[in-house]
């Protein structure tokens, strides 16, 4: 099986590119399966959603081609890992423009008429790998979790479908080095065809549970993590 790894930061040095190398040996350790990377900053992907892509949207006109380019890689693919920086308690916005563009009106999901959406991405598991400058207590007390399960998990990939397989935040001061997080990364990679547990869909399950209990006492101003 093949997994296509979409990765977004803008330096190939960064412990982020690190992490999707290491997803893409954990895969390909288990001999029968393929990774590919898409480097999105260093191919040049344009996140802006342009005039082209409103005529898309309402299907007035085509897709752009570099849209139907990144839609037939996708579906060459048995999985689709996302890799990234948390910057300012989500991803990145290239990252959140690929999304944008490529998860387009009649290919992601359609309109199925009275209020209705076609999810049609149920074919697609998602492995989520993120990394964060800030430690789990931060995200789960200030309440970024179940914003990010509300806008990822749920608000993307729900909508289309998609199953949410892995949803993985590597906090770095929780992990206490590199080679921690470069390690939790491989064991992922490794799992990405061979889920042994349930469909892990939301980000620290746990803290839907602090935050209904309406736990949520800190205030800490978000910061995009330095070395990542």
């Amino acid at each position: 099986m093949h997994a296509l790894i979409v990765v977004s930061h803008p330096h190939e040095s960064s412990l982020t590119h690190a992490l999707a190398q290491a997803v893409a040996e954990g895969i390909r350790q288990q001999g029968q399966h393929s990774a590919e990377i898409a480097d999105l900053a260093r191919e040049g992907f344009d996140p802006r959603f342009s005039a082209a892509d409103v005529a898309a949207f309402n299907q007035t006109a085509p897709l752009p081609a570099d849209v139907l380019a990144e839609q037939t890689r996708i579906d060459r693919a048995d999985a689709l890992v996302l890799v990234f920086p948390i910057y300012w308690w989500t991803m990145p916005g290239l990252l959140k423009g690929w999304i944008d563009r490529v998860f387009s009106n009649g290919w992601a999901y359609a309109d199925g008429g009275e209020g209705k959406v076609i999810k049609k991405l149920g074919h697609l598991p998602i492995h989520l790998v993120a990394l964060g400058g800030a430690d789990r207590r931060t995200f789960e007390k200030h309440g970024y979790a179940q914003s990010w399960n509300t806008q990822i998990a749920h608000g993307i990939f729900d909508y289309c479908g998609a199953p949410v397989l892995t949803n993985a935040a590597l906090m770095l001061p929780d992990l206490g080095s590199a080679e921690a997080a470069l390690q939790q990364a491989k064991d992922i990679g490794r799992n990405v065809f061979s889920r042994r547990s349930p469909a892990a869909k939301y980000l620290f399950r746990r803290v839907n549970r602090s935050l209904r209990n309406k736990r949520d006492r800190i205030s800490i101003s978000p910061a995009i993590p330095r070395n990542t």
